[in-house]
């Protein structure tokens, strides 16, 4: 029996709702906004409901809800967009290279300037190191709403609060929290960008951005929208301008019917359920003096558990719990910015349950991790 507890990277199973969403979509749609006829009708019809959905989720009108194919599309959009007319950018330290590789690559090419601040393990050490990188030409701050090597939170609202003070764009990846914890634009986010596939429940190769309009972002792409066709420019209003060519029905099916799921299930339940089974590896983990957890008392999580094991690179450590049925992802997780930060220069291991998790199987996975240290 194969157990996931990868579901960071991407929750598995689906629950039934958006497995049917899904079905049918692809039974019953087409096009959406191509044509007037009764499957683009349809199609238009599921991504607007989809829109208004995900809106009211996360406190956004519905025509600022951008369908995109991944949290990484989102954040190109966003970091791209604002990079327009050069400025300053403040990132941290734990970014995901969705952030980190677009701010890298436009400082490269000499189009922006960037600093990172330091996430510290308590909320007012991390927002003095926000306010410290603060400059006459800061445009944006780009961060992650939680780590997603550790699950490490950080004070967004507080950071927003300070960004609203300067009139400088707060813009947020809400990957590892959309869905686990409340995220509203009312916050002080201007634009918030998420994946679709995790904690939202919907399908891989599904995004979103949300924005309140107060930063336009101009197109990273053009091409049809089905609307002014007759005109060479790129619409310029939400959602055309951001969004080319045929549309996900499908994907934006799934988020709906994953933000229904959420719903039913609660954030708070959800919340307090995996960090529960967070909580039980981390104790059964604590008896065990070759195991490391990166954690720290004086900072809050999301549900995530990253540690390693004395003398095992982290790639065997999850080899060898994937061949006991277990799914841990085991590296650098795609943020070497944290990974530097926590000094685990070889990566570490990644726990994260879902809502389908259960607490017989954290307790037998402890014991495979047992079983590997009795080895050494």
């Amino acid at each position: 029996m194969i157990v996931n507890f990868d579901n960071a990277a991407t929750t598995y199973p689906k629950p039934p709702e958006v497995r049917l969403a899904v079905e049918r979509a692809v039974a019953q749609c087409g096009s959406a906004g191509r044509g007037g006829h009764p499957i683009a009708a349809r199609s238009a019809e599921l991504l607007y409901a989809a829109r208004e959905r995900a809106g009211a989720f996360f406190g956004a009108e519905p025509e600022h809800v951008v369908f995109t194919a991944s949290c990484t599309h989102a954040l190109n959009l966003a970091i791209q967009g604002l990079a327009q007319g050069g400025g300053h950018f403040v990132i941290s330290n734990l970014e995901h290279n969705s952030v980190l590789r677009p701010v890298y690559a436009l400082a490269k090419q000499g189009r922006i300037r960037y600093s990172i601040a330091a996430v510290g393990e308590d909320d007012a050490q991390t927002l003095q190191s926000f306010r410290s990188q603060l400059r006459q030409d800061t445009k944006a701050v780009i961060c992650t709403l939680a780590s997603n090597v550790t699950g490490q939170l950080l004070p967004w609202r507080e950071i927003a609060a300070l960004c609203q003070e300067r009139g400088i764009c707060m813009v947020a990846d809400g990957a590892q929290v959309c869905g686990i914890l409340p995220v509203h634009l009312s916050d002080g986010i201007n634009i918030l960008c998420t994946a679709g596939h995790k904690g939202l429940y919907g399908i891989t190769g599904t995004g979103m951005l949300l924005t309140d309009g107060k930063f336009p972002l101009p197109p990273l792409m053009q091409g049809g929208s089905g609307s002014l066709s007759n005109h060479p420019e790129q619409p310029d209003f939400l959602p055309d301008a951001l969004e080319c060519g045929t549309l996900n029905v499908a994907g934006a099916a799934s988020i709906a019917a994953g933000l229904g799921f959420v719903q039913k299930k609660s954030m708070m339940n959800l919340y307090r359920r995996e960090t529960a089974l967070c909580d039980l590896l981390i104790h059964r983990l604590s008896a065990m003096p070759e195991v490391t957890v990166y954690r720290s008392p004086r900072a809050a999580y999301v549900p995530i558990v990253s540690f390693s094991i004395r003398g095992l690179p982290s790639e065997e450590v999850a080899a060898r719990l994937a061949g006991e049925g277990f799914c841990l992802r085991a590296g650098l997780h795609c943020a070497p910015l944290a990974h530097h930060t926590l000094g685990t220069a070889d990566g570490t291991v990644r726990f994260a349950p879902s809502a389908f998790s259960k607490p017989q199987d954290v307790l037998r996975l402890a014991a495979e991790i047992e079983k590997i240290c009795k080895k050494l």
